[in-house]
């Protein structure tokens, strides 16, 4: 049900990685390319890394998550930080959502990291009864800043 992606993925994950962000109001921003992508996952030195939920009847990917190493100066050590987690509309309710999170977990305790991490939008209602229902607390005191565009061009000159 969950493998690690492959080479041969990036272009499904590329496809869900749209169905995201068209999910989150936000398909103008999803500019990366396949050939990124695959750089960045696969190329001379990963910098993030994927898994794939597969139907159990035809094994076809209904899901997928992308995720890279943060690292915690409190704790001393990794964890990961979820960038996006997607399971395809006619997919969810099967579990795949959770055991793409299980899978993560698993690599946590396995490597001893000791946080899994993500962001939801605040809207995301349906997203945010499941990740509480998993016992994922929300960080209400943290307020997440970003630079982009413009703003990141004119500060790194």
């Amino acid at each position: 049900m969950i493998r690690t992606a492959t080479p041969a993925d990036v272009p499904v994950i590329h496809a869900m990685v749209r169905e995201l962000a068209d999910y989150e109001k936000a398909l103008h921003e999803a500019r990366a390319t396949e050939e990124q992508l695959r750089e960045a996952l696969f190329g001379e030195r990963p910098a993030a890394f994927a898994h794939i939920a597969e139907d159990d009847t035809t094994g076809e990917p209904v899901g997928f998550c992308l995720w890279f190493l943060n690292f915690s100066t409190w704790r001393g050590v990794h964890g990961i930080y979820l960038e996006d987690l997607y399971v395809r509309p006619e997919a969810r309710g099967g579990g795949h959502g959770k055991a793409l999170l299980t899978e993560l977990a698993r690599i946590c305790v396995e490597r001893g990291y000791e946080r899994l991490e993500w962001s939801v939008l605040d809207w995301n209602e349906p997203s945010i009864n499941f990740y509480k229902a998993l016992g994922a607390a929300p960080q209400d005191e943290w307020t997440v800043y970003r630079l982009t565009d413009e703003a990141l061009a004119r500060l790194g000159s």
